[in-house]
């Protein structure tokens, strides 16, 4: 049986027993802690995935251990410059081993009752106001603004005579 789950940010395809390193977690060596983020499980028989999470599955872990990761050397350089940088890195991790895969299928539940809110009452048309005229409800109707003329709409510039040149 395995499960994709997600701890600290990140996806891990686990197994019962298996050990791996996350980026660190808060939790104390010893601890055991819980994860409900599992997108899948395979236990061999059926898949079963998640939209986007299987609702009530979990996966436990307990925490090993922290420690810090493999060093990684940055270093940057441009030729004929004199720029050299080097720059060193240790990830801060922690050890987790899986305990158990828990797979708790969603139990539909029934539909709950809903509390009905009280109906406000509706306002029944009487006679008198079904004799009042709706023109008086209905708002004016705005003038239209005058249209404002486009520069295609407006006259073409009469054309000038070329200059004369008196150098002839």
């Amino acid at each position: 049986m395995y499960a994709i789950v997600e701890i600290a940010g990140q996806q891990f395809k686990v197994a019962k027993d298996q050990r791996l390193f996350v980026h660190r977690l808060q939790d104390k060596e010893g601890a055991k802690v819980s994860f409900d983020k599992v997108f899948l499980l395979d236990d061999g028989k059926k898949v079963t995935v998640g939209a986007p999470a299987i609702t009530g599955a979990s996966v436990e872990a307990k925490v090993l251990g922290h420690l810090k990761g493999d060093k990684v050397i940055v270093f940057k350089k441009k030729r004929r410059k004199g720029y050299r940088v080097k720059n060193g890195h240790r990830q801060s991790l922690t050890q987790l081993v899986v305990e158990q895969i828990n797979e708790k299928p969603a139990a539909k539940k029934a539909p709950a009752t809903k509390v009905e809110k009280p109906v406000a009452e509706k306002k029944v048309a009487t006679k008198a106001a079904a004799a009042k005229p709706a023109a008086k409800k209905e708002a004016p109707a705005k003038k239209a603004a005058p249209k404002k003329a486009t520069t295609a709409e407006k006259k073409p510039a009469a054309k000038k005579a070329p200059a004369k040149n008196n150098n002839d």
